[in-house]
């Protein structure tokens, strides 16, 4: 039987974080006709996910589908934020070629680099366009000269140097070869993806493979497994060989497939060699898994994903508040859940604490940890977790650490107060360009001293400013390092109850709260952040005596200043290594670790 598969195109769409991908996504989706006009849809519609939602970022990859003239497109949108990478560096074996996108401001940044060093590394030739040509500033010139360099510094043959280049307002829906044609819509750009995206070079005829690459589940069928299809076919009902790359095997029968076309998954019977889809028929499908025609059952090479860098221990919650708002506190609860997350997130590590209530989580940097930390928070779970710590490696006798490439991106009369912060981290400064009155600064830093920095970047910027930043590479650990933590210490309640407007109004001047009145405390619990270095125990549930009356018959009055807003992010920042954040369904709160040191503390004092 002859099988064509010269209509399909399998491509990426890649990309520093907030570079316009899951917008332009949008609009190929729209003006090809795939979605229904008649429905209103939300902006960014495939970051489906509550988080990526509320943060206007993908997390994330995920595959659709774009039936355009002849061709069946398959788009794959990607992360743009770093800690995310490992869904980036999968999902590339499933495509032909990368659509990497890049602001015509802002030009290429680290994630810039860091996919598109990927993309060089699966043998793929990337499409290069210059989004945001509407935007105030745009230099579409200099911004190509800069990912030339970028391509050259990162060793691309000549074929990648030769890149082809489209121009693209997502917001406004429109695409040109050239900056003079007219501008109408999408239709130049859906025209060069056929014309440039090569056809899946694939054995149609072979026995039948795919690797499982992303993970989902139905209510309907369970499991479902995502992958390309390598080589061969296959039908609904055929009996196939689940291979992990470690020799396990066991048979399946496929009782669904799918492919993605816009927003929905359509029901096929047969998928052929090159296209992407979606199968269902057992529980053990986990990633990098291939499934096999059952006369070749050998397993694809396992997927490779970068090593994490930055660990944290997470514990079960012995607060005396704990099982007041989750309903999911047991060790055997988390472990479960853990267990579940390690299969779909391949860039996530789970190891054993030193106690049975004791969890290592190791990703790849703060928001890769939290997301899962929120995920489970919203699912009923409680826990406390600690700290972010650097993975450090030992080779011949010497320790060895991760450091980074960060890019900051800050007005020109707040560059010297971020210099000196960075400085004081030990980082190096790499390259400076000033751009009307903004200054972008590239440094290479070890990642300890990234932890906690961020909110204390947002601070010295008075939130103007932009961070990002990629893993570079281990070097020697960096001796006479400066501690990055909190360089103040905390305040902590030495009783239990409620905390009163009038205790609060008097601790003001200790330092700044982070609970406001009506909240309830416990002992040890931190209720805000000391003005010197010392850890402070306070009683915030005490009121005013009835009696302290002036004279006069009135009383004065209490203005409180607003608490500091403690998310999980900042909060992670905030702690110090003696101290854990409690997290709850509801709630967020600072304490210290071993609450009955707490006692000791009030004794002293």
């Amino acid at each position: 039987m002859d099988i064509k598969t010269d209509f399909i195109r399998n491509m990426a769409i890649i990309a520093h974080v907030d570079h316009g991908k899951t917008t332009l996504v949008d609009k190929l989706l729209h003006q090809s006709g795939t979605l229904d006009q008649r429905k209103e849809y939300q902006e960014r519609v495939m970051d489906s996910n509550p988080l990526e939602m509320e943060r206007g970022i993908t997390i994330l990859a995920k595959n659709t589908g774009i039936m355009y003239k002849d061709y069946a497109i398959n788009l794959v949108d990607t992360p743009g934020h770093a800690d995310f990478g490992g869904e980036v560096e999968r999902v590339l074996t499933m495509v032909d070629s990368v659509l990497l996108l890049v602001d015509a401001v802002d030009g290429p940044m680290p994630q810039t680099r860091f996919v598109t060093q990927k993309a060089f590394q699966c043998g793929l030739n990337p499409i290069v366009v210059i989004n945001k040509i509407d935007r105030p500033g745009a230099d579409p010139e200099r911004v190509m000269d800069q990912v030339f360099e970028l391509f050259d510094t990162l060793g691309a043959n000549d074929t990648q140097l030769d890149f082809p280049i489209v121009y693209t307002s997502a917001l406004q829906g429109w695409a040109v070869l050239d900056l003079d044609d007219p501008k109408e819509d999408m239709s130049p750009l859906l025209d060069f993806i056929v014309k440039h995206v090569p056809a899946p070079k694939v054995d149609p005829a072979a026995a039948f493979k795919m690797q499982i690459t992303t993970l989902d589940y139905s209510s309907y069928v369970g499991t479902l497994g995502i992958g390309r299809v390598q080589q061969g076919s296959v039908r609904r009902n055929q009996t196939v060989v689940l291979a992990h790359p470690d020799g396990r095997q066991h048979n399946m029968k496929v009782s669904m497939l799918y492919r993605s076309v816009g927003l929905e998954r359509i029901e096929i019977n047969e998928a052929i060699a090159g296209d992407i889809i979606t199968i269902a028929g057992s529980e053990n499908i986990e990633v990098s898994m291939s499934v096999c025609a059952t006369e070749d059952p050998t397993p694809l090479p396992a997927l490779k994903i970068d090593e994490p860098t930055v660990s944290m221990c997470l514990q079960v919650n012995d607060s005396p508040f704990v099982g007041r708002e989750g309903k999911l506190l047991t060790s055997r609860q988390i472990r479960d859940r853990l267990a579940h997350e390690s299969k779909i997130n391949v860039a996530l590590q789970i190891e054993d604490g030193e106690t049975a209530d004791k969890f290592i989580l190791k990703g790849r940097g703060e928001l890769h940890l939290s997301v899962l930390i929120e995920t489970m928070r919203r699912e009923g779970f409680e826990m406390a977790v600690g700290r972010p710590e650097v993975i450090l490696k030992k080779q011949d006798g010497e320790v060895f650490e991760p450091f980074e490439y960060l890019t900051v991106d800050v007005p020109m009369n707040q560059q010297g107060v971020v210099l000196e912060a960075l400085g004081q981290r030990k980082g190096v400064v790499k390259e400076m360009e000033t751009f009307q009155d903004r200054c972008k600064m590239t440094f290479e830093i070890a990642s300890r001293g990234l932890i906690g920095f961020h909110f204390q970047f947002l601070m010295l910027t008075s939130g103007q400013g932009l961070m990002s930043h990629i893993f570079l590479e281990y070097r020697p650990f960096l001796k006479n390092f400066k501690n990055t933590g909190r360089d103040r210490g905390a305040l902590i309640s030495m009783a239990s109850g409620e905390a009163t407007g009038y205790s609060l109004y008097n601790l003001q001047e200790r330092g700044q709260m982070i609970i406001g009145p009506q909240v309830s405390v416990y002992e040890g619990m931190i209720v805000g952040i000391h003005s010197r270095q010392n850890d402070l125990v306070v009683n915030v549930t005490k009121g005013k005596q009835l009696t302290n009356i002036r004279a006069s018959g009135t009383d004065e009055n209490i203005i409180l200043t607003p608490p500091l807003k403690i998310t999980l992010e900042t909060a992670l920042e905030t702690i110090n290594n003696d101290e854990l954040v409690e997290v709850t369904p509801e709630s967020i709160r600072l304490r210290k670790k071993h609450l009955k040191e707490v006692d000791r503390k009030r004794a002293s004092k």
